[in-house]
């Protein structure tokens, strides 16, 4: 299928953030009486907002998660992303190439909030490519997985859904790109932070690869439209 538009999402795509946010989030939970391993963190947190998992944690620590704490724990991972986060290995070629080939039709539809992302494509050096087509989880009426940030994003580009393809590395946002109608493409590496193969296939990704090197291709750069 030939594509008008390339949606990706942020965090585990573009950026390797998931290890750093988690391990704050660890941390805080930990602080608050419910200890986890890092990898445990990663599989119930990857790929949701916190916000959206306050029952959850407040199950756990039998405390109220509260804006101040929220607060904090935001501080403690822009601290983090500041100092460590580096962009997934080949994204920004990848993505240089489909802006490049797609004429600037592409977006950035997160679910995290809009300071972390745009913190994070200004530190990674994307920025340039997703100015002014940048779409957060947290200002739609509704997050991953539901489909409204990817709905917002295609709508922004004048692009109907079913024409775009979403670049997702998470379950919760491969629903997502399904939900909106778009044909989503699963980004699994062997590295912690992302979900399986076969849970990104079950979700609905038409494709799994492993190497962000092959992205250009699978969603038909060379054969500009």
């Amino acid at each position: 299928m030939k594509f008008d538009a390339v949606l990706f999402d942020c965090d585990g795509v573009l950026v390797d953030s998931e290890p750093i946010t988690n391990g704050v989030l660890r941390d805080m939970l930990e602080e608050r009486g419910w200890t986890l391993s890092p990898l445990e963190c990663m599989q119930r947190f990857i790929g949701k907002a916190v916000k959206d998992e306050t029952a959850l944690i407040e199950a756990h620590t039998g405390q109220p998660l509260t804006e101040d704490w929220m607060v904090r724990f935001r501080e403690r991972r822009n601290a983090g992303l500041t100092r460590d986060l580096k962009p997934i290995p080949g994204a920004v070629k990848a993505v240089a190439k489909i802006h490049a080939v797609f004429e600037s039709r592409i977006a950035c539809a997160s679910g995290a909030d809009r300071f972390k992302v745009e913190l994070q494509l200004q530190k990674c050096g994307l920025m340039p490519y997703f100015k002014g087509r940048i779409f957060s989880g947290h200002e739609m009426p509704r997050s991953k997985p539901f489909p409204d940030v990817y709905l917002a994003a295609a709508a922004a580009l004048g692009i109907q859904p079913a024409r775009c393809a979403v670049v997702e590395d998470t379950v919760t946002g491969v629903a997502a790109g399904v939900a909106a109608g778009a044909t989503v493409f699963g980004y699994s590496p062997p590295q912690a932070g992302h979900d399986a193969p076969e849970a990104l296939r079950r979700a609905g990704a038409v494709i799994v690869f492993a190497d962000m090197a092959a992205l250009a291709k699978l969603v038909g750069a060379a054969v500009p439209h």
